[in-house]
């Protein structure tokens, strides 16, 4: 009888599968946030930069206009010059474009400022010429709740795969035995996860008890 196998789907994400493009996460475009609680598109967009720096996520910051970056999320890769440009749409920007060319990876995570604007236009050229789009919601934003929603649907339509901050991070977890990663994890969460961090704290707990 054969030896049963792990199965994994292969749209699962994982830390060296994908890209993270973080597009316009700036001051200029939070401030006309309205779509959601501007502190928890900041929180949320945190999270993502923090949860791609634990598991070595390879990792663009681009800009437009040359506005200041949302500092929590700029901190997390002081080491990096974001991609300045003037397009609207990053994949109209050509150092863009060989960036993620060079990084050899079919699929891409996105999340940005504003979701109608820059970060639809930016997964629909993605989409365009076969890359696997993901798009984080809760770390990006719109003018409004119905231009959000809008921008979403229209990105969903044309092939891309929604997934929220919290779920991508459990995603590159995926296994709490992997201790590298899990007390950093688990910190995030508890930092920013409010009380389903503090649900996964217990959960963590319970399966170090059986540990």
């Amino acid at each position: 009888m054969a030896t049963a196998k792990k199965i994994v789907a292969p749209s699962l994400l994982n830390s060296t599968n994908h890209v993270l493009v973080l597009i316009d996460q700036q001051y200029s475009p939070i401030l006309t946030v309205r779509s959601h609680d501007v502190e928890r598109v900041v929180n949320a967009a945190t999270l993502l930069a923090k949860s791609a720096k634990i598991f070595g996520v390879r990792t663009l910051l681009t800009t437009a206009l040359g506005v200041a970056m949302i500092k929590e999320v700029r901190e997390v890769f002081s080491e990096q010059e974001p991609i300045d440009r003037t397009t609207l749409n990053a994949f109209e920007d050509e150092r863009i474009v060989a960036w993620v060319e060079a990084a050899r990876q079919g699929k891409l995570v996105l999340a940005g400022l504003l979701t109608e604007s820059s970060l639809a236009m930016s997964a629909l050229s993605a989409l365009s010429v076969g890359y696997e789009v993901y798009v984080v919601t809760d770390a990006s934003g719109g003018e409004h709740r119905e231009s959000h929603e809008m921008a979403v649907q229209r990105m969903l339509v044309a092939g891309a795969t929604p997934l929220t901050t919290g779920a991508y991070l459990r995603e590159l977890q995926r296994d709490w035995s992997r201790d590298v990663t899990a007390a950093k994890v688990l910190s995030l969460f508890d930092q920013y996860g409010g009380a389903h961090g503090e649900g996964l704290l217990g959960e963590r707990a319970l399966v170090a008890s059986k540990e």
